[in-house]
């Protein structure tokens, strides 16, 4: 079995995957999210690791200094002054980032919308991110089912600027209508995913207020999810009910005290190391993207492929790493056939 297959199948086992062979080019992909973050800290692993299996020359993680447009800006501008010729990059506006993406076009550079998609029309080769959407209504469906199908929720999310934000809090509202009246959505509370502090102030706030009409919270940010679950173990009551999201240790230790019902796992492992692969397809070997693959149509684009997610409960959360490595090998099994065309 080739290393890279080895290192990404995880409990997927041994799955045939067609790519081209490693081998040294001149391709320099630049991974660039919106700002510090702890969602993207995976990207810099798979993006080492598609360097090392597929030949890349170089594939690094940057990161602005702050969540701000023009920082995202400039760092993209530095890493094409460096030769830097392939970007993967969240957006850190749906709309706005059209216009770096547009300048890399204008010389030649692709770049793929990253974790996060781009309004249309867009320069990107696609977006590459999960399913928000899906993602956040299957948590809430997990969520409904832990209540036996009835009860007050809330929705604790993350920031309006974030084009993930909306198709979330839509889901969310979608599953509860489903439910016909027997569950409420008390409250959404957004904006809460830029620092901790402002996660713990208003997620304990609203806890300490009207927790005692609270049977259930669905997290779908990153720093929500950890504030929310450090809440429930600090009260020491588990009658509420919780779906998070993403594996912050704080979540998955919940998971298995009892304190957080489950997590649905997103795949920035993945993003960073197909979709490295995929520029060093492009820009090392000549490849195109296939116009004709089946993309998704989601609220921002018609380009989209999902990058996968799955529920994480108490079974099996001490080796989470393994659902997002299967899922992984999975897409690579059969990504270049499907959305690529090559020389």
């Amino acid at each position: 079995m080739p290393r890279y297959l080895e290192r990404i199948a995880g409990a997927a086992g041994a799955l045939l995957l067609a790519t081209a062979p490693a081998m040294d080019t001149d391709v320099k992909v630049g991974l660039v999210p919106g700002g510090p973050h702890p969602y993207f800290a995976n990207w810099e692993q798979g993006a080492k690791d598609a360097k090392k299996d597929f030949g890349i020359a170089a594939a690094d993680y940057k990161v602005p200094a702050k969540w701000e447009l023009g920082l995202q800006n400039q760092l993209i501008e530095n890493l094409t002054a460096q030769g830097y010729n392939a970007f993967l990059i969240f957006p850190g506006d749906p709309v706005a980032t059209n216009s770096p993406m547009a300048d890399l076009q204008a010389a030649g550079i692709p770049s793929i919308a990253t974790a996060g998609c781009t309004k249309d029309p867009t320069p990107a080769l696609f977006c590459f991110g999960t399913d928000t959407g899906h993602s956040a209504y299957l948590g809430a469906k997990e969520l409904i089912k832990a209540l036996g199908g009835k009860g007050t929720i809330v929705h604790f999310t993350g920031n309006l600027v974030d084009p993930n934000t909306q198709l979330r809090m839509d889901a969310v509202a979608q599953a509860v209508k489903e439910s016909n009246g027997a569950v409420k959505l008390l409250q959404t509370i957004a904006d809460i995913d830029r620092t901790p502090q402002e996660a713990d102030e208003k997620i304990n706030a609203l806890l300490a207020a009207r927790g005692k009409e609270i049977d259930g919270i669905i997290t779908t940010a990153w720093l929500p999810a950890v504030s929310s679950a450090t809440a429930l173990r600090r009260i020491g009551d588990k009658r509420i009910q919780m779906v998070g999201i993403d594996h912050d240790p704080v979540v998955l230790a919940a998971i298995k005290d009892g304190f957080v019902h489950g997590t649905m796992l997103q795949n920035p492992y993945g993003q960073a190391y197909i979709g490295s692969y995929v520029m060093e397809e492009i820009v090392g070997h000549g490849c195109k993207v296939n116009d004709k693959a089946p993309f998704k149509s989601v609220a921002l684009t018609n380009r989209f492929i999902d990058s996968g997610t799955a529920f994480q409960g108490i079974d099996g959360v001490d080796h989470f790493e393994n659902s997002m490595k299967a899922v992984t090998a999975e897409l690579m099994k059969t990504f270049k056939a499907t959305y690529l065309i090559c020389p």
